[in-house]
């Protein structure tokens, strides 16, 4: 029998049912007060005064009404450039411990989101929680005596020109692992430590069998690269093959629906898939039970979130927020539409947009899925398409066509004087593309009144270009992105599109 394991087994049972009488909104205040207090002799809380805001007695109130919203240019250029000069107190107190370098899809060049001590503990309380959420499925007590395998961005981190260690947000994470998990962490220290990517899943690849894995994490291109190379490396069908016990696989930062025909045709059996929404900025959310796609908002763990309404009057062109767009809090919202996230944090973001896009699907549990980027909102001539949707239709695709598409990317393409949607898809040779494109066409057509009207205007024509899989991780390797938390883009502006364009064509 699995003593260790029914131990821990119980204590994640005891604590999942202790319960809060606090509801999540008057949770959200708390974290707000906890934040504001934290920073208010900072520089950044006396220019903004936060002392004041707390003594209002509606500090959530003066708070909205008297912060500007911050990108990352915006509060680099104005706050965190002088962080690098080791000036102390900027927008959280003292100087922080490391930088995350994002490995997001857009940008030229990494950002450098601070990552506090305080925002480290804030990580490890949000892991507990969702460690606690796995009372909610059904596993057996020996599953929690079996080994984890993160596999994220090297944990070796580097040291900036100012001296700060920096690394993706993954590797920072787990070099600064507990000691209690480090007995259950793989690939343990020294291969986490490689930072060549595919040396890296090689050497995973050669210790595979020595472990016994329970559950695995990461990014679901990067996992599917990892166990399609063990499972060649061994010469077996399947990865359950080399680990029988392998029964949970925490997917993180995009949608799992894309990959999930790909990813299930490496299983030998079923087992949990459990999203998660951890990104340089925080760890934003879980999933909390089975019965389920969404993810819980971490609501007391050092992340105060607003909402804005994802409406064109509202975004400007490069995906950033006007400055008098609404947000709304988590009393405000509604469910099943498109909101804009917000952000202020134990790091020192504050009002800081990172992008995302998010749905409520049960506001009470404060339950939510990622809906896309709003950069990779694609609304060239009004046709609305978010990634979610675009998602929705590959997934179509996959099941009429019995193919698999575990990546895709479209763009806009202005053609004399009218456009067309470019979409170019992962799975490889297809005789049929006419067809796929026609069904791809008339599914969004169905599913997206803006995007219909767009087609009876300016938007004239779609078209379907079938490429490998290796393809678009030749692309994240020739761009530095490979792996790790990187995620490969799903929509391209149209200089870009004709970057990846030509870098394609010897594939094609």
């Amino acid at each position: 029998m699995a003593v260790i394991g029914s131990i821990i087994k119980g204590i994640i049972d005891l604590k999942s049912q202790i319960k809060t009488n606090e509801s999540n909104f008057e949770l959200q205040e708390k974290t707000l007060l906890e934040l504001l207090n934290l920073a208010k002799h900072t520089a950044f809380g006396r220019h903004y005064k936060f002392e004041k805001m707390l003594a209002s007695g509606r500090p959530a109130i003066h708070f909205r009404n008297n912060l500007p919203y911050f990108d990352y240019q915006k509060i680099n250029s104005e706050w965190w450039y002088k962080i690098h000069q080791h000036q102390e107190d900027i927008t959280w107190p003292g100087i922080p411990d490391y930088f995350a370098l994002t490995s997001g899809t857009t940008g030229k060049e990494s950002k450098q989101i601070p990552v506090t001590k305080k925002m480290l503990e804030d990580l490890g309380k949000t892991a507990i929680q969702q460690i606690a959420a796995l009372a909610n499925f059904d596993l057996p007590a020996d599953f929690f005596e079996k080994e984890i395998l993160m596999l994220g961005s090297s944990t070796k981190l580097h040291q900036s020109k100012e001296k700060f260690y920096e690394g993706e947000i993954s590797g920072i994470s787990a070099s600064n692992i507990p000691f209690w998990f480090s007995g259950y962490y793989k690939p343990g220290e020294e291969i986490a430590q490689i930072e060549d990517w595919d040396q890296r899943i090689q050497k995973i690849a050669e210790k595979a069998k020595q472990w016994d894995i329970g559950a695995i994490s990461g990014i679901p291109t990067w996992i599917e690269l990892m166990i399609k190379k063990v499972i060649e490396y061994h010469n077996v069908k399947n990865i359950h093959e080399i680990w029988p016990n392998f029964k949970v696989y925490t997917s993180g930062g995009v949608a799992f629906e894309p990959y999930e025909k790909s990813f299930n045709q490496l299983l030998g059996k079923p087992i949990e898939v459990i999203d998660t929404y951890l990104a340089s900025e925080g760890f934003i959310a879980f999933q909390q039970s089975p019965n389920t796609k969404a993810m819980k908002l971490s609501l007391d763990t050092g992340i105060y979130f607003e909402f804005i309404p994802f409406e064109a009057n509202y975004i400007k062109e490069d995906g950033s927020l006007i400055d008098n767009a609404p947000s709304l809090n988590l009393s405000e919202v509604e469910e099943n539409k498109d909101y804009v996230l917000v952000l202020s944090t134990s790091a020192g973001l504050w009002r800081y947009m990172i992008g995302d896009t998010i749905q409520f699907t049960n506001k009470e549990k404060a339950e939510i899925i990622i809906t896309g980027r709003t950069k990779f909102f694609l609304n060239v001539a009004g046709s609305q398409l978010s990634v979610n949707k675009m998602n929705e239709a590959i997934q179509a695709i996959e099941q009429e066509f019995s193919i698999q598409v575990p990546e895709f990317l479209v763009g806009a393409v202005k053609v004399e004087d009218h456009f067309e949607h470019h979409w170019y898809i992962a799975a490889g040779k297809v005789e049929n593309i006419s067809s796929i494109e026609s069904y791809l066409d008339k599914y969004l057509q169905d599913a997206n009144k803006n995007y219909a009207v767009a087609r009876g205007k300016a938007l004239k024509k779609i078209k379907v270009v079938s490429i490998p899989l290796e393809a678009f991780y030749a692309w994240a390797e020739q761009s530095k992105k490979k792996g790790g938390q990187m995620k490969i883009e799903k929509v391209m502006k149209a200089e870009k599109l004709k970057d990846f364009k030509r870098f394609v064509e010897d594939f094609v």
